[in-house]
Formats: structure tokens, C-alpha cells, sequence
């Protein structure tokens, strides 16, 4: 199980994206928006990082440079998970220091396969009640 924080300012996003996080069998951490982000990164060391782009006080590009080129929290990957999707979103979002850019809307499936290829796959989920474990 990976700890995973989710930075985003939309209430129902950050509800659908935890969801789905949560349902891959990883822990989630969660931030409103920029500033908040990379605080919560310094305090909880995730393994993964999912980051909006368009949020207040401190943007998704500007967390991502700052979590990316602090030295405690550099090793983090950081998925910009945005509606932003012109080539020089994508583009300066990597220059930040980004691993992968998702656009939204997305996928269950997509989200699930970005995810697994930074952390792995969740643990494995339990045998069914009323049968024995193979």
C-alpha cells in the first residue's frame, strides 16, 4: 500500500480521484490547493503525488517546481492531474518536474494505470467470505 496525496481544489474531484485511489488499496492524504500541497508533502512524505493545476494561492506548476526541487521531497513523483491540455501545458508541466500528465476528464482505468506504473500495484484484495484462500 502506497500513501498517496491528492492535491485539489474541487471538492468533487478530490472525492472521485480519492475513490478511486482508495479502491487500488492505497492511503490517501489530501490537500485544497498549492500552498497546502506542498506543506503536506514536507510533513507526510507520500509515495505519490497527484496535483491540479488551476487552483489558488500557489498553482499546480508552482507546487510541482517547489515539491520537485526540495530536497526532502525531490525522490516524490508528482502526476499534474489537470483539465489543462494544450501541448505547452503538458510541456511546462513536465519542465517542473512533473513524472506524467493526466488530462482530465479521465478514465478509471487511466488513473489506475498511472498509479501503478509510480507505485505498484495495492495489495491484493482478500479472499471472498465463506471459502478458503487458494
Amino acid at each position: 500500500m502506497a500513501r498517496i496525496l491528492i492535491v485539489d481544489d474541487s471538492p468533487s474531484q478530490l472525492m472521485g480521484i480519492r475513490r478511486i485511489v482508495e479502491k487500488l488499496g492505497h492511503e490517501v492524504v489530501t490537500a485544497e490547493d498549492g500552498a497546502a500541497g506542498v506543506e503536506a508533502a514536507k510533513r507526510e512524505i507520500p509515495d505519490l503525488i497527484l496535483m491540479d493545476v488551476v487552483m489558488p494561492n500557489l498553482n499546480g506548476f508552482q507546487a510541482t517546481r517547489s515539491i520537485t526541487r526540495e530536497p526532502t521531497t525531490k525522490h516524490i513523483p508528482v502526476i499534474l492531474v489537470t483539465t489543462k491540455d494544450q501541448d505547452t501545458d503538458r510541456v511546462w508541466g513536465m519542465r517542473q518536474g512533473a513524472r506524467a500528465y493526466l488530462t482530465k476528464p479521465f478514465s478509471e482505468a487511466e488513473l489506475a494505470e498511472i498509479i501503478t506504473s509510480h507505485v505498484g500495484a495495492g495489495p491484493a484484495p482478500a479472499p471472498e467470505d465463506g471459502g478458503e484462500a487458494a
